[in-house]
């Protein structure tokens, strides 16, 4: 049924739980492709590391992060790439999501408890009601 699937990954375990769900949904389609999804927010990683990275070390970084749940796919025999997005997660996974031919879009849930969740808005809720693909959040 889902043939191409993007997954957005932050390292959170909701964001492990995801991936999993992913796994079970595409496992045994052998057209099946999934699609890691980062985030960077270029700006933000350079001011609160304040490590003076250059915008290529950082994606660097990010991609040398994706690898183990690169792994994971691998090992599940899902076809998986993984792709870095730029900006702020949620219009950046919004934005790439839209811009493909994505059957579904799989992310977790930070979990935020309603006052943060209303002051701050999750991605998941930003991506939620922004894509246009049917969106699967996992707790």
């Amino acid at each position: 049924m889902y043939h191409n699937v993007l997954v957005a990954m932050d390292g959170s375990d909701h964001s492990k739980r995801a991936a999993q769900h992913a796994i079970q949904l595409v496992k045994g389609t052998s057209e099946a492709q999934v699609t890691i999804v980062c985030a960077v927010d270029y700006g933000k990683s350079e001011k609160e590391s304040n490590r003076g990275l250059t915008s290529e070390q950082i994606a660097e970084a990010a991609l040398e992060y994706m690898t183990p749940f690169e792994t994971i796919f691998h090992h599940a025999g899902v076809r998986v790439k993984s792709v870095i997005v730029h900006g702020a997660p949620g219009p950046a996974i919004v934005s790439h999501a839209n811009a493909h031919p994505y059957d579904l879009v799989v992310i977790g849930s930070r979990g935020l408890n309603p006052v943060q969740e209303f002051v701050l808005g999750s991605v998941s809720h930003k991506v939620a009601k922004r894509v246009k693909a049917p969106v699967l959040i996992i707790k």
